[in-house]
């Protein structure tokens, strides 16, 4: 029996905690130093009491920013085989967090089987099973069914869950006020919204708040506090409901604290390039320095196909200006539910985004691969390339595709690569391009 409920409880009882041991060891940092951050709520490592396949992670202050990869079952895609390729592809590629946005039917047993293979965290949104959970319509859900949803995954092993607890009535009177060019475009949030509207009550995450956090701290189980008034387009972006909701959130994020739970920040969304580094520092500054983990944000809107593109630019921003955690954007974002080839696409695309932005930040060992990369290029040692790449199999099967005359070069430059030129110099070799032929 274990002297705490919760990784909060131990640190603040100065207790270093074996997840506290391996994050440290990952992060190439010293115990006490993740503890006292996981104390302050800078700091958080999701990790479920029944989830016992887990690899724990730290997501937050000085530490390697993480990515999150979301995928489920839907309506129109109920193929467990392929979710469960996308969830080896994303094990495959290092991603550190799955979230099972399952939404169709009883997904309990596609949820159990995840938890149980994967060492990746596990999130998921209890708002979008309820219906199929529950077998209810919306408007037929009580607070109490709701809440009956959140310890179920509690109960499955899930390490941490989108609440959406911060568009209570004041929130929403400010998204009414302020009219918006997407309205709501969080699934959860416009759920809860609408079950607001149709029911006349308080959103039951918020009115019954206490009682959610028992549950999550009897698992130990981190609370993400979702945005539901997220911007939906970069037009909406730092509107007086995004920010109405994030002081809720701050607040919240305090009151989660008081009992021991772990708090994510969620965040946009779309935004535009010059908004980003202010919103992280706001987010910041309201929410008290907890982890910030963003969707994007998307820099434009007109890139249907290649919003994996826009969300690692404005990810590696986000990232570089604060942000603790990355949740993966596909080419399929706005069009179709991802196949494996977009949740592929999206991970390397995130991936990139973290790495960049942890360079940025000057996190501890961020940069030792980019310098293994550069010994490997001015040796022209292929294989020593392929093996340090993010794709080892795409940066392969691309030189190998045309391949040149000679090994040591590649098809693009052929005699004329610049590495092996300067190192013949420097070798003290002639360069002679017509007496090779």
């Amino acid at each position: 029996m274990r002297e705490y409920k919760t990784q909060m409880e131990a640190a603040k009882k100065g207790i270093i905690t074996p997840e506290m041991e391996i994050v440290a060891k990952k992060e190439h940092t010293e115990p006490e130093k993740i503890r006292e951050f996981v104390a302050k709520g800078t700091v958080a490592i999701p990790c479920n009491i029944n989830h016992t396949s887990i690899s724990p992670e730290g997501i937050g202050t000085g530490l390697r920013t993480k990515i999150n990869v979301n995928l489920g079952i839907s309506g129109d895609s109920k193929d467990y085989e392929i979710e469960m390729q996308k969830v080896d592809m994303a094990l495959k590629f290092g991603a550190e967090s799955i979230m099972d946005l399952s939404n169709y039917g009883k997904t309990n047993t596609f949820r159990r089987e995840l938890i149980a293979k994967s060492p990746a965290m596990i999130g998921t949104v209890p708002m979008y099973d309820a219906i199929g959970y529950l077998d209810k319509d919306l408007l037929e859900i009580t607070a109490d069914d709701f809440l009956k949803v959140v310890e179920a995954h509690a109960k499955d092993g899930v390490d941490f869950m989108t609440i959406h607890a911060g568009i209570n009535r004041r929130a929403v009177e400010a998204f009414m006020r302020d009219k918006r060019k997407m309205n709501i475009v969080s699934r959860g949030g416009s759920l809860l919204f609408a079950w607001m509207m149709m029911t006349g009550n308080e959103n039951p995450f918020y009115e019954y708040y206490d009682k959610v956090l028992e549950i999550l701290n009897a698992y130990d189980v981190t609370i993400s506090l979702g945005d539901a008034l997220r911007p939906g387009c970069i037009d909406d972006a730092t509107d007086s409901g995004q920010i109405s909701e994030l002081i809720e959130l701050g607040a919240l994020t305090e009151r989660a604290w008081e009992k021991n739970v772990q708090v994510m920040v969620e965040g946009p969304g779309h935004m535009a390039l010059g908004e980003i580094e202010a919103n992280m520092k706001l987010q910041k500054r309201i929410c008290h320095n907890a982890p910030f983990y963003v969707l994007g944000p998307l820099v434009t809107d007109i890139a249907p196909g290649y919003d994996h593109i826009t969300s690692a630019i404005g990810g590696a921003i986000a990232a570089a200006s604060g942000a603790d955690f990355l949740c993966y954007v596909t080419p399929a974002e706005h069009l179709r539910l991802p196949d494996l080839d977009d949740v592929k696409e999206g991970i390397i695309a995130s991936k990139i985004a973290a790495h960049a932005a942890d360079i940025a930040k000057g996190v501890k060992g961020a940069k030792e691969q980019d310098d293994a990369m550069a010994k490997a290029r001015h040796m022209l040692d292929w294989e020593e390339m392929f093996k340090l790449a993010l794709d080892p199999d795409k940066a392969r099967r691309y030189y190998e595709s045309v391949p040149p005359s000679e090994r040591h070069t590649c098809s693009m430059c052929g005699k004329m690569c610049a590495v092996r030129t300067t190192n013949m110099i420097l070798e003290g070799k002639k360069v002679e391009f017509c007496s090779e032929k």
